[in-house]
């Protein structure tokens, strides 16, 4: 499938079952209106079932070609051969530049305005002996980064010409590395439709066109394979610094949208198999995604596309894992009901060259399909959005939080849990792309979308947010120092539980986006990381490093079963008083106690979300051992997280926590 080099030239191949005519179009420049050569496939002789294939003799790497197609005049079908098409299979694309997505909905021909196909050789780039780096996913720490966002701001100090873009990143690995950051999450890097969008920003890039070429904007260069070899760099360098690479990817639906959208690419080869079709309407679709369309990821077709793409980023772009956006739609069957046994899921999960891959799962779509706790087989993991939910409602002081942010801590076994699971299966987050950062997160009550320009009625409602006493920024001392304390608080929870961590990008260093929670169309500072943060809130980034150094060094964060199974980490559930913990609706506190006896790690966790203080019984220690203050959120930097470990009066068997406050006791000799 695609465009394959040979010896004698290129191999063109092309699925269209319900085409009677494909035309290949080759181009020398990327702002062509016309082709340099039509070749129209004879169906006699460049047809095998419902491949079209063609050899170009003489072409290689670097070609820009598209198609175009013709078919029966029906509406399902959707044909228009006027369009040029992009390449399913395309491993780079180009003239994205002069791209009109206006022009690709609307009649005529749009050759000069219209993504071009590149014809890559997989093969050509030195790796210098690079593989993916197939670490356990216990020892991973996930930080959810935009590619572009990372670097685009003029205080990033990287030069113009490459802010934004994969080289630029390659500059910021240091930061990534002293932060403690084993595994980065790129936010969609697939070559996606920039102005699919409101306003025609489409910021995030949730709106793939080609599922197999890195998205040409993030490249610093001009050249047509630069994306590629640009974005193999990137993956290069990370790895040589130890750092895996996820990428965030989107298969659930494309840009070409509902039944208004413009042709680009699927709709124009066979519109019945790449997508879920309403079968009340003519030409309308099903919309699980809120994206206009849901690709039909369990049709034969469409699921050895979706494995040939992701055997392809493992295999010649080296990534470490994936992160499936919308992975619920994948679940839906032709007939857009969920399946019990998913062959999509099933197949990535029993794929032997994605055996070493990372697969993580956003368990929901867009129509209310929710499988956080039945999602695929037995490898996959999960976004956890309980953890999410239940952390912010705890650390906000709501009702009945407690006992539910209790099974979260301890991996989410009774949510999650099944005969084969692991507990690296929950992904535990506070904050994502999606909603609050999390500074903002205790910094307003409501939400502040009015820049994206829907009056502020897009985003979610439910935050479970809380500003402090102050909406927005404050000068109020005491509101600074409860948000700080507050950030403190969800770092402490976020990094003490069981399961793999994930940060979004700019949390270490209360990034803002003004009280937007979906910025999904800005492309401006409000989303760009900014670096003046990381000088202006040093003691924060100081606490995260110093935690996600102690979570990765502890035994016990990477313990491989549940905690509490046996011959694993046990834990005892504490409240104010040694084994009485608080289950009831009225809870405010949590406390318990992790011991590894094989390496002697032996910790007490209290956390405190009652706005009085409040004093804490300790357990007992082994003989020749005394509890040690790890972390006290309470006390200012750098007392906070002190170099090293205070020891707690030997005759003490209380400690006193103060309001929503989380400590952390080690036992020590």
């Amino acid at each position: 499938m695609g465009a394959t080099c040979t010896d004698a030239g290129v191999n063109f191949c092309v699925y269209a079952k319900h085409a009677n005519m494909i035309e290949l179009l080759l181009f020398d420049r990327a702002e062509d209106k016309r082709p340099s050569q039509v070749i129209r496939l004879d169906p006699d002789t460049h047809r095998t079932y419902d491949y079209w294939h063609v050899e170009v003799s003489g072409a290689g790497a670097g070609q820009l070609y598209g198609y175009r197609a013709a078919g029966p005049d029906e509406r399902q079908l959707r044909y228009d051969p006027e369009k040029l098409l992009v390449d399913p299979y395309a491993l780079a694309v180009t003239n994205t530049e002069n791209y009109d997505r206006a022009q690709a909905a609307a009649p005529g021909d749009n050759a000069a305005t219209a993504m071009k196909s590149v014809v890559v050789d997989p093969a050509a780039y030195d790796w210098e002996g690079d593989r993916p780096l197939d670490r356990p996913f216990i020892d991973s720490v996930i930080y959810e980064l935009h590619v572009r966002g990372f670097t685009m701001n003029a205080n990033s100090g990287v030069a113009a010409a490459k802010r934004g873009t994969y080289a630029g990143l390659i500059e910021k690995i240091p930061y990534l590395v002293d932060l403690g950051i084993k595994t980065v999450e790129l936010m969609p890097v697939q070559q996606f439709d920039a102005l699919a969008a409101p306003g025609g920003v489409n910021y995030w890039g949730y709106q793939p066109v080609a599922w197999f070429a890195p998205h040409r904007q993030y490249s610093s260069q001009a050249d047509v394979l630069a994306p590629v070899n640009e974005f193999r760099d990137l993956v290069k360098a990370l790895h040589h610094a130890d750092i895996e690479v996820v990428l965030d990817v989107v298969f659930n639906h494309t840009a070409e949208g509902n039944a208004a959208g413009p042709t680009l690419s699927l709709r124009g080869l066979d519109n019945p198999t790449y997508y879920l079709l309403d079968p009340s309407s003519s030409a309308g679709y099903v919309d699980d995604t809120g994206c206009g369309n849901t690709v039909s990821g369990n049709n034969p077709i469409v699921r050895r596309m979706i494995l040939d793409c992701l055997r392809h980023w493992v295999e010649h772009m080296h990534v470490d894992g994936f992160r499936f956006d919308l992975a619920a739609s994948l679940s839906r069957g032709e007939d857009g009901q969920p399946l019990r046994h998913p062959p999509i899921l099933l197949d990535i999960e029993a794929d032997p060259l994605l055996a070493g891959t990372k697969i993580i799962a956003e368990a929901w779509d867009a129509a209310g399909l929710y499988q956080l706790a039945n999602f695929g087989g037995d490898r996959w993991s999960v976004w956890n959005g309980q953890f999410r939910d239940h952390a912010r409602r705890f650390v906000k002081s709501d009702l009945g939080a407690a006992a539910a942010l209790a099974d979260n801590i301890s991996g989410s076994a009774e949510l999650l849990g099944c005969d084969h699971c692991l507990p690296s299966r929950s992904v535990n987050f506070v904050t994502a792309h999606d909603g609050f950062t999390l500074n903002d997160l205790v910094t307003y009550n409501e939400k502040h979308n009015e820049a994206n320009g829907e009056e502020n009625r897009d985003g979610s409602n439910d935050n479970f947010s809380w500003n402090c006493g102050v909406e927005g920024p404050s000068d109020d001392d005491e509101v600074e120092a409860l948000r700080r304390r507050q950030l403190r608080n969800f770092f402490t929870i976020l990094l003490l539980a069981q399961g793999r961590p994930m940060i979004a990008m700019g949390d270490e260093v209360r990034r803002t986006q003004r009280g937007n929670n979906n910025a999904y169309a800005l492309d401006d500072e409000t989303s760009w990381f900014n670096w003046d943060d990381v000088r202006r809130h040093a003691d924060l980034r100081r606490f995260v490093r110093k935690m996600l150094r102690f979570h990765q060094e502890a035994i016990i964060f990477r313990d491989p079963t549940y905690w509490g199974a046996p011959g694993a980490t046990s834990i005892t559930w504490h409240g104010v008083q040694l084994e009485n913990p608080d289950w009831g609706d009225d809870s405010h506190t949590l406390a318990y106690e992790l011991r590894h006896r094989p390496s002697g790690e032996h910790l007490h966790v209290m956390l405190n979300a009652f706005w009085k203080p409040l004093d804490f019984a300790l357990p007992a220690t082994a003989d020749g051992r005394r509890w040690h203050r790890l972390v006290d959120t309470s006390l200012a930097a750098p007392e906070d997280f002190p170099e090293t470990a205070a020891p707690i009066d030997g005759q003490l068997s209380r400690y006193t926590c103060q309001p929503r406050c989380s400590v952390v006791l080690v036992s020590l000799e």
